[in-house]
């Protein structure tokens, strides 16, 4: 038997008494069942942050999440809502560094995401017959500094023509400019091989072992124009010490980042992320 659709709200704005109850009120007054809630309050910024997933009593969810944004504006809260039988649709950029590639597909396949891949993007041909055998349209996009512009136009069109909704950078060894992020208008994912802010940058893995770091991370964030700079969805990190060498960070760092990327795009599609400034709330 199908599952009945459920909607899940993320609503965030200035604290104020009552906002759980005249939620749950406004779902139980129409007749829904709440499944999950779970709330935040940022006491220095006094703002309040909710996450509520319930089955609606009526056959349009469209409708309801409509009315809920209405709702929602009168309490002063801005929201998304999400339904569920919809999976986004995104697109993995890679380049030559396979591991985060090869484990975001594998997952996929094995249906741990809630949403799909529709092609893979890469400035280097290859990792082509890869993607192909996941079952993945490859595009081969070449990116120069005499080319980015032009290169990303084209990235742009198999974004629209794929009806995309998330961008994931499996170790994509390209910078996107502020331009493409404001046209893709959409979430871009990428994992730094870092515990930011620590090692922003090029060669991370190089730079924690010239500091001698005891511990090693990698970051799951939000891409904005400033370079590693985005709100941060996932972080984990993994201990070293002074016998490790360059080779034994990356090896170890590459199981982080595949780990952590992972979990973040989980997340992310599991609509349990809330961005505010340059933080987020993620709901359990």
């Amino acid at each position: 038997m199908k599952p009945p659709a459920t909607l899940v709200a993320l609503l965030h704005g200035p604290d104020q008494p009552g906002i759980v109850a005249k939620t749950a009120g406004w779902i139980f007054a129409r007749h829904g069942n709440i499944l999950h809630a779970d709330q935040h309050r940022d006491m220095e910024a006094g703002e309040f942050f909710q996450r509520i997933e319930w089955v609606p009593a009526g056959a349009d969810a469209a409708q309801e999440a409509a009315d809920l944004h209405t709702f929602a504006a009168t309490l002063g809260m801005a929201a998304r809502v999400a339904v569920s039988p919809h999976r986004a649709k995104g697109v993995i950029f890679v380049s030559k560094e396979d591991h985060c590639f090869h484990d975001l597909a594998l997952r996929w396949k094995a249906g741990e995401f809630a949403g799909d891949f529709a092609c893979v993007i890469s400035n280097h041909p290859d990792l082509g017959d890869v993607a192909r055998h996941y079952g993945l349209a490859f595009h081969h996009v070449p990116v120069t500094l005499a080319t980015k512009a032009a290169a990303e136009a084209q990235q742009l069109d198999i974004l629209r023509a794929t009806g995309t909704e998330f961008v994931v950078l499996a170790r994509y060894m390209q910078v996107l400019s502020e331009d493409f992020l404001k046209k893709a208008g959409q979430p871009v994912i990428n994992i730094h091989h870092s515990f930011l802010p620590a090692f922003a940058g090029g060669k991370p893995y190089h730079q924690a072992h010239e500091r001698g770091v005891k511990l090693i991370g990698a970051t799951a964030h939000y891409v904005t124009a400033v370079l590693d700079d985005g709100p941060i969805i996932q972080q984990d990190v993994v201990r070293v010490t002074h016998r490790h060498s360059v080779e034994d960070l990356v090896r170890k760092g590459r199981d982080l980042e595949k780990l952590v990327l992972a979990q973040a795009l989980r997340w992310h599609l599991d609509n349990r992320v809330l961005v505010y400034g340059n933080k987020t709330v993620v709901f359990d």
